[in-house]
């Protein structure tokens, strides 16, 4: 096998798709003349999950990246996210509790297919500036602080050698430098696991045929619902439904290990899919056709992991190669938007003369915090009671609230700037303490219900139509009416649930069940 040395480059992107791609074409955009090599593994890339974007990462994709035309041609307009809950007597669709917006959403997101965004956003990459050579095999990473970092890929039956200044591993969950280094840490209060395929014959949310056999269901609000993140949820464990431009549709179903145990039995992966999903009355009714794509089964267990270091003085983690917290609320995309742009800052301000004595320090301990945070504040046993109709509205409510109020707004008044920014990067404040609380006190409910057999009780024939939140000061002030609801919830329920032990808790994770419990 022959060896062969390569030029010198400035930056060598480990990973073409969209962080890989991102972080490139802003690093060309702010550094003229810059050599930017780009090593991607696939011939084409295909699709992946991710597909759904919110309102951070959407401005990141549309205002930073210049793709809204694009984005419009050739993928869905996102109308927001909607919730389904059925108890033991809900029968179809129509009879499920409903959580989501009334009307079409104020601020724009999208539904991506995957395999044609990223190869979008490469192209764009490479007419810029940017070198590709594809496909290749990464064999290893030298790391030297301050010097040049070393990467040994795989071509055809060559290998070659490759130097530059800096490396971003962009290599997704593959996280090539943090698993190289021992940084690699799986979340162990986060045991999650998910199994998606794509699929045809989904039944149309908007269609004649549910309008027809669900007139009221179907007249109750005014925007669609096809077109949103639909998320259809039992005890413990929910399932995204994403539509891609052409007619298929993205399934997946993500649960807590704790409280829910995918079948191991009954077939192929995507075989127990369907089967764990018909248990529920909505998706019943939407996949009683409908037939996934044998060849476009994943599957993933312990999805929640994050790097102890994040950056370097040569090198910088991105997107998934990063961290991962979880798909629920889509967070990725917005983890992305603030890792490539982060990054891209930081090798420019190096390239500019900053010293990284204090720059590389700073960076490890904003993303470290902004992470940890993130995920406690936000995910931490929210399974606990995502299949609680009323919990959920509560909670979703106040996290879209405090979203569109304290992250979502930055950039959009901002500029790209604010994207440097990640949130929670200063650590447990104001936001973060009350977001922790309700979403502990919320899992503490829901145990507490667990435990008396009290699940359930008003996810039938409940609906919950929100009017939608703006990018304004003073729409915070509704926080204070969801504070008043949490109160009310806690002077009603929650005291049962005040002083809770660990061993209450630990009681609490009854064994999984073998099917998702819809109770």
């Amino acid at each position: 096998m022959n060896s062969e040395t390569n030029a010198t480059y400035d930056v060598i992107v480990m990973g073409g798709a969209l962080s890989g791609a991102a972080t490139a074409t802003l690093l060309l955009r702010h550094n003229p003349g810059i050599r930017v090599l780009i090593l991607e593994k696939n011939e084409r890339l295909g699709r992946r999950v991710g597909e759904a974007t919110v309102e951070v990462s959407a401005y990141f994709m549309g205002r930073v990246l210049g793709l809204t035309q694009y984005l419009n041609e050739s993928h869905i307009c996102k109308q927001g996210l909607r919730f389904w809950f059925a108890n033991k007597d809900t029968a179809s669709i129509a009879e499920a509790s409903e959580l989501g917006s009334k009307y079409q959403v104020k601020l724009p997101s999208y539904q991506l297919d995957r395999s044609t965004f990223d190869e979008e956003v490469l192209r764009r990459a490479c007419a810029a500036g940017a070198t590709l050579l594809r496909p290749v095999t990464i064999n290893g990473v030298q790391l030297e602080s301050g010097g040049l970092q070393t990467v040994t890929y795989k071509q055809g039956d060559t290998t070659h050698t490759v130097q530059a200044r800096w490396i971003v591993d962009a290599s997704g969950v593959a996280a090539l430098i943090a698993r190289k280094n021992d940084w690699w840490k799986s979340n162990f209060e986060h045991p999650t696991t998910a199994a998606w395929s794509r699929w045809k014959g989904v039944r149309d949310w908007d269609g004649r045929e549910l309008a027809e056999k669900y007139p009221e269901w179907s007249a109750a609000l005014y925007c669609v619902r096809g077109t949103a993140t639909n998320h259809v949820i039992g005890d413990g464990w929910w399932s995204w439904w994403i539509p891609l431009k052409g007619g298929d549709m993205s399934v997946g179903v993500v649960f807590d290990q704790r409280v829910v145990d995918f079948p191991q039995d009954g077939g192929k992966v995507g075989e127990r899919l369907k089967t764990f999903l018909m248990k529920h009355p909505v998706a019943r009714d939407l996949l009683e056709n409908a037939q996934f794509d044998e060849s476009d089964v994943h599957w993933r267990k312990n999805l929640a992991y994050y790097s102890t270091t994040f950056a370097g003085d040569g090198f910088v983690l991105v997107g998934d190669a990063a961290a991962f917290m979880d798909p629920f609320y889509s967070p990725g995309m917005d983890w992305i938007s603030y890792t490539t742009s982060s990054a891209a800052n930081l090798i420019t301000q190096q390239r500019r003369g900053a010293s990284m004595a204090w720059l590389v320090p700073e960076y490890n301990h904003t993303f470290s915090t902004s992470h940890r945070c993130w995920f406690r504040a936000l995910y931490r046993d929210k399974y606990e009671y995502m299949g609680e109709f009323d919990l959920m509205d509560l909670a979703y409510r106040l996290d879209l609230g405090l979203y569109y109020w304290g992250v979502a707004r930055h950039p959009f008044e901002q500029g790209d700037k604010a994207l440097h920014t990640p949130p929670f990067a200063t650590g447990e404040g104001l936001i973060y303490k009350i977001m922790s609380t309700y979403n502990r006190r919320f899992a503490q409910i829901a145990r507490r219900r667990r435990r008396d057999q009290e699940l359930g009780k008003t996810n039938r024939n409940r609906r919950s139509l929100i009017r939608g939140f703006r990018i304004h000061r003073h729409d915070a002030i509704k926080l204070f009416g969801m504070l008043a609801e949490w109160a009310v919830l806690e002077l009603r329920e929650g005291w049962k649930s005040w002083g809770e032990t660990a061993e209450d808790v630990a009681a609490s994770h009854l064994p999984p069940q073998t099917v998702p419990a819809v109770l």
